[in-house]
């Protein structure tokens, strides 16, 4: 059978999984991308599916939402998540990945396939015939223009923080200690900096009195709460942090052989360990108060910053309101996938497009539109982000506060009833892929 061309805007993780899937069901796919001709304010690369803030995609575990939606991706036959795998760094219980090296692999699989034309150019418009947007919540004006002339309506924005990366080589490796939180598995992923109690508390008073780069519109709100600078954190309470991103717990400082006061973890940035990214400290500091307040941290104290932590804004849809259960423009040919969409994170970008992908595919060959069980990671996502019900609609990660409850009335613990959620998902999941051939055909060859 031969397809219309499919116009997919975006190059990042949704716009890419999208083109990818498409073609690897015989879909022309014109993929366009606006860097490096139009840069982006988030963005450093020219780079397909570039990871602007954290380098990981979170838990791998059975029992999480975020380690259940990788195993959906998996059988579902995501082409990044494979990417993902291939470029993994050591992060313990959670897949985070050498961010050049990603994306070099996803830009060769698009590069690689003959059915998608990769157009280095900005869109300046909606294309006539199927479209699928998934230009990120940092799309240029114009095209932001465009999108909110079709679907009417508020368009709403909140603020995402990346945090700083620093050199290996200028980190003290006599005070920080390698060690994963808790006996996970891989001990020894993370690099922890050790606080004591006058240093914490020294330092929480530099953070929260430090000089922010001024944002109007951030300080009347509209944060996304799993991005809050750990500034704004710090805010909220003189030892928030240290119940939160510094938590010690499961931690034992070498030097002391105790439990330090409260520890920073440092992540790698790539396999060769030459960058660490300080985790859970997106920031809206200047880059002068992020060298004097972070060079306060045990063992950074001559470290030198590859990148000092960013913030820029994000702007996504009403999707509950505008848009339908396949996150198609009611009576249009035009859909929309990624964090545009209000469904927030990495691995739900992926998804996002694999869906876009499938659901195009189902349009293009007269079938009925994916419908994904509810009880799973995606199913649940999903069902959130496009029911008209949904009040208040804002940027939303899997979890399984979305999943509907168990209903043997088996008394459980909190991680025998995650456990049983993700077993549930993917007995469920597996039901619904073998009714439907036409779109998850084992034959269909993944690129």
């Amino acid at each position: 059978m031969a397809f219309e061309t499919v116009t997919v805007i975006g190059g990042g993780l949704a716009g890419s999984e999208c083109a990818l899937a498409l073609a690897a069901r015989g879909v022309p796919v014109r993929l366009v991308e606006m860097r490096p001709r139009t840069p982006s304010p988030a963005h450093a690369t020219a780079g397909l599916a570039e990871l602007v803030c954290s380098n990981s995609f979170k838990s791998t575990r059975f029992e999480s939402a975020a380690g259940l939606l990788k195993l959906e991706l998996a059988r579902m036959g995501s082409s990044l998540l494979a990417c993902a795998e291939e470029a993994a760094v050591p992060a313990g219980g959670a897949l985070a990945v050498d961010r050049t090296r990603f994306s070099e692999l996803v830009e060769a699989r698009v590069k690689a396939c003959p059915a998608i034309e990769l157009v280095r150019a900005e869109a300046l418009d909606i294309p006539e015939g199927r479209c699928v947007i998934a230009a990120g919540p940092l799309c240029s004006p114009a095209l932001s223009e465009k999108i909110h002339a079709l679907v009417g309506g508020d368009a709403l924005s909140f603020f995402d923080a990346a945090a700083p990366i620093v050199d290996a080589s200028t980190i003290d490796r006599s005070v920080l200690f390698s060690q994963s939180r808790y006996g996970e598995e891989g001990a020894g992923d993370y690099l922890n900096a050790p606080f004591t109690k006058d240093e914490y508390d020294a330092f929480i008073d530099a953070l929260v009195t430090a000089d922010r780069v001024v944002l109007h519109d951030f300080e009347k709100g509209g944060l996304f709460q799993a991005c809050q600078p750990a500034e704004e954190v710090a805010r909220t309470g003189h030892d928030a942090l240290r119940f939160g991103a510094m938590k010690p717990v499961g931690l034992t400082d070498p030097r002391t052989g105790r439990r330090p006061w409260a520890a920073i973890q440092l992540r790698a940035e790539n396999r060769e360990g030459s960058a660490y990214n300080l985790v859970g400290f997106q920031t809206n500091l200047t880059f002068p108060e992020q060298r004097r307040v972070f060079h306060m941290i045990p063992g950074l104290e001559q470290a030198e910053f590859f990148r000092y932590g960013v913030m820029h804004r994000n702007t996504f849809i009403d999707a509950p309101h505008v848009l339908d259960r396949t996150f198609a423009v009611p009576g249009t040919t035009v859909r929309f996938a990624g964090q545009i969409t209000g469904t927030e994170g990495y691995t739900e970008a992926i998804a996002s497009g694999l869906l876009a992908a499938l659901n195009t595919y189902a349009d293009l060959i007269g079938a009925d539109p994916v419908a994904l069980p509810a009880t799973g990671a995606l199913g649940a996502l999903v069902a959130y982000a496009t029911d008209p019900e949904t009040q208040g609609y804002q940027p939303m990660h899997v979890n399984f506060g979305l999943v509907p409850p168990l209903t043997d009335g088996v008394k459980r613990g909190k991680r025998e009833r995650y456990h049983a959620y993700a077993e549930r998902a993917l007995r469920d999941l597996d039901g619904y892929i073998a009714t439907r051939p036409d779109l998850f055909d084992a034959a269909v060859a993944r690129p």
